[in-house]
């Protein structure tokens, strides 16, 4: 490696000490994302990194020492032509400092060139606002192929990032309203939104409908006909519908939906809405993907409602007995009545807001707007105590968690040792010589002494 000669004393000590340890010497300081950083003003340390193997990070001078003074190091650093450079006037206006922030080049060095136009190609649309590019960006992170997946987490990382910056612009406040709207089969839920969001889109906001639909137990198929009562709002040029199958999920979501919703929030939607598919009692899983969680029920009565009365209840902010019309006006006033009662002896989720019982009709519209209007109440009382954000960052960790589990559960699936060992056992308990309880326990210490022995 060919020689570095600085003009500073300590800008040779820390330069020695990176090329001897052939990394960067990382100070304690981060980012606001959390992603380390090498915190140094002088000019001619950059000029030695520049000879150095990191020419690969990604270099940002902010602006922030005072401009003239210090010593012949302190000068703007204009003249150094680094790679992918740029320039941020912070706040103050006064101050110049410098950040070398590692990039998504870690990420991507694994990519043919190819894939990275691909990878490239989906991201610039997708931030254009281009809806074939958030399709097909979709259908990407929907795949199960192994290759694929490693993109779409190429593809995620970089909007992340995108998003972050967007947030930052936006004062630190999230650009999107997550919706979950759930309820049992024939509530009404894609008719309420095909009204809904027609109000939405008037009103100058962009839609995105996250619709899921059930997988069938034998074929494997989904019909994806949500789309087919949302006529009006399909053909809306700010509305984005997009129908996925759950293909075995659990909780009335897709595997991918907390990853879709980044990419339409990165593709310019304010408002987000994931609409489940029939649920019952227990099934929730989309009130931790969302910022509200809205639950729509029929004016039905007595029997048919005790089965979802606990648990799904008890997790949302926004109740809607819908079907608020004609002949059905008496049982939905009686409904909304009985769950005011029930919402009552809830324990509270939120400081600062108590689920509200609304009732609403999307054939006549009654209702709707004064619907719009709580859930705006809900977000403005959530942004402003801090509990909006607080929730969004626990979140981030079930979703962390969660594809935690799936990724253990598959890499079980096709360890070598256990793969050989699954046809033998379904054998023995199909012909009751095992108990399912004793096969579990067999294969799992089969997989923890492979995995000890390794």
């Amino acid at each position: 490696m060919k020689s570095t000669v600085v003009q500073c004393n300590y800008c040779q000590r820390v330069l020695q000490s990176t090329l001897s340890q052939k990394r960067p010497v990382f100070s304690s300081a981060t980012n606001k994302m959390n992603i380390p950083v090498l915190l140094h003003p002088h000019q001619c340390f950059l000029k030695g990194l520049l000879r150095t193997p990191f020419r690969r990070y990604h270099f940002i001078l902010h602006s922030r020492t005072h401009l003239g003074l210090g010593g012949p190091c302190a000068r703007p650093c204009d003249s150094l032509r680094l790679p992918c450079t740029k320039w941020m006037l912070l706040s103050n206006g006064l101050k110049r400092q410098l950040c070398v922030q590692t990039t998504l080049k870690e990420h991507t060095e694994g990519l043919s060139d190819k894939e990275q136009r691909l990878v490239d190609k989906l991201y610039t649309g997708l931030i254009q606002g281009q809806r074939a590019c958030l399709a097909e960006a979709i259908t990407l992170i929907e795949s199960t192929n192994h290759r694929k997946k490693e993109l779409a987490q190429v593809l995620l990382q970089k909007v992340l990032v995108y998003h972050k910056e967007q947030e930052q612009l936006n004062k630190g406040k999230p650009r999107a309203f997550r919706v979950g709207l759930s309820g049992p089969p024939g509530a009404g839920k894609s008719t309420f939104i095909e009204y809904f969001g027609k109000m939405l889109t008037e009103r100058g906001h962009k839609l995105s409908v996250l619709a899921v639909d059930p997988s069938s137990c034998t074929s494997g198929g989904s019909l994806l006909g949500d789309k087919t009562r949302m006529t009006e709002l399909s053909r809306d040029m700010n509305a984005y519908i997009r129908p996925s199958p759950t293909r075995g999920t659990l909780g009335g979501v897709t595997r991918t939906t907390n990853e879709a919703i980044l990419l339409c929030e990165g593709g310019g939607y304010d408002i987000i809405l994931i609409e489940t598919v029939g649920v019952g009692q227990s099934e929730f899983a989309v009130a931790d993907m969302v910022d509200m969680f809205v639950l729509l029920l029929p004016p039905a009565g007595g029997d048919e409602l005790q089965g979802i009365k606990r648990g799904i209840i008890e997790m949302a902010d926004l109740v809607a007995i819908t079907k608020s019309d004609g002949d059905l006006v008496v049982p939905a006033r009686r409904i909304q009545a009985e769950y005011v009662s029930a919402l009552k002896l809830l324990r509270k989720r939120s400081e600062v807001w108590r689920p509200k019982v609304v009732r609403i009709s999307s054939r006549t519209g009654e209702g709707i707007a004064e619907m719009w209007d709580k859930m705006r109440e809900f977000r403005d009382l959530m942004l402003a105590s801090g509990e909006l954000t607080a929730r969004r960052q626990k979140q981030q960790k079930i979703w962390m968690w969660n594809l935690i589990q799936e990724s253990v559960l598959e890499h079980f699936r096709t360890h070598p040792t256990v793969r050989g060992q699954i046809p033998l056992l379904e054998r023995k308990v199909l012909s009751g010589a095992l108990s399912p309880g004793l096969a579990a326990d067999l294969l799992l210490k089969a997989f923890k002494a492979e995995t000890n022995e390794m």
